[in-house]
């Protein structure tokens, strides 16, 4: 087999194995930590401390398509549509994916799109946040933010889109629980479980 053929291989055979460091495992070309998770499960603060203890430059790509459309997340749903956001999204995506040394946190409806899975996975090893209905629903009641929890019963809108989304979030190459963890903890878990280490 080929070196070629065999690092194709590898890729494949491990990235299932999430109890395994992955990032010792497949070489040091994967440079980034990539946070995908439902609203509310965590990313924004558990990137936060990433990016200071691994060194890393930190980059929301929520806070990027703001940046880049001059507005809210919350008014280019409103006037544009999902859809149109989506496109966006996957825009910011695709330039985010080419950083290096970097934690990216992406917004919840970021894997829905195969292309921004693929573009991301390019030189990052994706880490996903996950948390029940009842813990989302508390971290996000206060804000108003939240495009598509704007609705009469927002808990039963968060169990119909995290059970879409699911085999989606299931993509990634490693998947924590946050519950009953600090943003402390939840970040030592995903640097052990990347093996990436600390500078």
């Amino acid at each position: 087999m080929s070196e070629c053929a065999k690092g194709v291989f590898i890729h494949k055979l491990i990235y299932p194995f999430t109890h395994s460091p992955i990032h010792s495992k497949i070489g040091d070309f994967m440079k980034n930590i990539v946070l995908t998770g439902f609203m509310g499960t965590g990313k924004t603060e558990a990137g936060r401390i990433l990016s200071q203890r691994l060194g890393y430059a930190l980059v929301d790509a929520d806070t990027e398509i703001e940046k880049e459309q001059g507005m809210a997340i919350t008014e280019i749903f409103k006037q544009y549509g999902e859809p149109k956001f989506r496109e966006i999204e996957s825009d910011v995506i695709r330039r985010l994916s080419e950083m290096e040394n970097t934690v990216i946190s992406t917004g919840g409806g970021a894997v829905l799109r195969q292309e921004n899975m693929d573009n991301l996975r390019k030189k990052s090893v994706i880490v996903c946040l996950t948390a029940s209905p009842e813990t989302i629903l508390k971290r996000t009641s206060n804000n108003n933010d939240r495009p598509l929890l704007q609705v009469e019963d927002p808990l039963q809108k968060i169990k119909e889109l995290l059970e879409f989304r699911k085999p989606y979030y299931e993509k990634a190459d490693i998947m924590i629980d946050t519950e009953g963890k600090s943003p402390l903890q939840v970040a030592e878990e995903i640097i052990e479980k990347t093996g990436i280490k600390k500078d």
